[in-house]
């Protein structure tokens, strides 16, 4: 049995893993983001904003719902995954993926039931046509594309980040293809459909793929056969943690989510495919944000498990927070000087209306860089309910404000509502970071 090991490093150098993890995720996001943008220039300009919308509305209840009803385990399996290695523990590793392979599958299929039985209730009210109605139920095999955390745990546990990055490019590279494909044949909105669904269902088997084969070589048959023992008992804790990180999770990315779908709702598919298209920008700053937490995460908690969760920490995390906000200000920026061409490029005129709500929504988005690192901070602290706590106080406080904001306000009150919020959980997220590490 040979375990890959990432020996704990000193507090001195969890910055620079971090921000190298980071660099090689982005490596494959940059392709990723590049191949979406033309993606989208084909889907804005074939389907127009209410066809569009309706894609928008249907991907978006999708992931909504699994984001809801999901179980994602990759962050059990990077906390106690690097207590194992650090006890060189194969069998014990190979026992806590198994567990949380099985959590994970089991919470994918309540999702995709989940999906498929809601989806005649919800659709009439977003404006979805029959035609659409009839392949939500088949799309809601499409929760498929997030139900992968489990490898992605294990990847970054070994750090092997530059899978990660790789396999940021599966997704979009096959719904380039199916919108080229779908655009040129003219098969309308159900062509895209189609696309979209593929490509999640890729996204799924590329990364239980890669991690499969990476745990293969090197967890060797204690992966196929570990030693008799229980995942639970190996990991106190463990169910008490998952329930917390994933309710944290849930909280964290429900507001982004729902937004969509209260336009939608409130306003109609044209309305939601404007704010599609107005948040496409701003995946310039969340998805490096997001990545940043994710790749914090593994130095956090070996930071923590080797005694250095207090001032380490807290330098650490001050640091990452600094460097991600300094580095949203020249996109915050550009898109305040340039909304209107850059909508123009990625949607065309019919989308002009959406270029001041993309200003405010980056706003929002730069706000809230400090969020992530915070959550990683706790949750590898053993505190993701402080999290959880931070998120579910700031949506509680805008999230059922959206509705009125719409009304008042049109479009714009969905920038309004995104400043709000983000503002708000960012600095509880710091201020109880700070207080959590200073205990430590």
């Amino acid at each position: 049995m040979s375990l890959s090991m990432v020996p704990p490093g000193a507090p001195a150098g969890a910055l620079r893993r971090i921000f190298g993890g980071l660099g090689l995720v982005l490596g494959g996001k940059a392709g990723a983001g590049l191949i979406s943008l033309a993606y989208l220039v084909i889907a804005t300009r074939a389907l127009g904003p209410h066809d569009y919308g309706v894609l928008v509305l249907i991907h978006t209840y999708v992931t909504t719902v699994c984001g809801i009803v999901e179980f994602p385990a990759w962050q059990a399996v990077v906390r106690y995954g690097a207590e194992a290695q650090r006890a060189a523990d194969g069998h014990r590793l190979s026992r806590l993926l198994r567990f949380g392979a099985r959590v994970e599958l089991l919470g994918g299929l309540a999702a995709i039931l989940a999906a498929a039985l809601c989806a005649p209730l919800v659709g009439p009210h977003l404006g979805w046509p029959e035609t659409a109605m009839v392949l939500a139920l088949p799309y809601s095999l499409a929760v498929l594309g997030s139900v992968r955390s489990t490898p992605a745990g294990y990847l970054q546990l070994v750090n092997r980040f530059d899978l990660l990055g790789l396999h940021n490019l599966v997704a979009p590279m096959v719904r380039l293809a199916g919108a080229g494909i779908a655009a040129l044949a003219d098969w309308g909105l159900k062509g895209f459909l189609v696309a979209w669904l593929l490509a999640a269902l890729c996204e799924f088997i590329g990364l239980w793929a890669m991690g499969l084969w990476l745990a293969r070589r090197h967890l060797g048959p204690d992966l196929r056969r570990p030693e008799p023992g229980d995942p639970v008992a190996d990991n106190p804790g463990i169910w008490r943690f998952l329930l917390a990180s994933n309710a944290d999770v849930t909280l964290t990315e429900l507001a982004g989510r729902v937004a969509p779908l209260v336009v939608g709702w409130m306003l109609g598919p044209a309305a939601a495919g404007l704010f599609s298209v107005a948040q496409r920008a701003t995946m310039l700053i969340a998805q490096p944000a997001q990545i940043l937490g994710n790749t914090a995460y593994p130095e956090l908690a070996r930071l923590a498990a080797s005694g250095h969760g207090g001032r380490a920490l807290r330098q650490t995390v001050g640091r990452v927070a600094a460097i991600a906000l300094g580095a949203c200000i020249p996109i915050v920026a550009i898109v305040w000087l340039f909304n209107a061409q850059i909508v123009e490029l990625i949607a065309g005129p019919a989308f002009a209306d959406a270029a001041q709500l993309m200003v405010v929504l980056v706003l929002a988005r730069a706000l809230a860089m400090a969020g992530p690192p915070c959550t990683a901070a706790l949750t590898a602290l053993g505190r993701p309910g402080w999290s959880m706590g931070a998120n579910l106080t700031a949506s509680l406080l805008f999230l059922p404000a959206l509705p009125i904001l719409l009304d008042q306000f049109g479009l714009a009150g969905a920038g309004i509502q995104a400043v709000g919020q983000a503002l708000t959980a960012s600095l509880l997220l710091l201020v109880l970071t700070w207080k959590r590490s200073g205990a430590a």
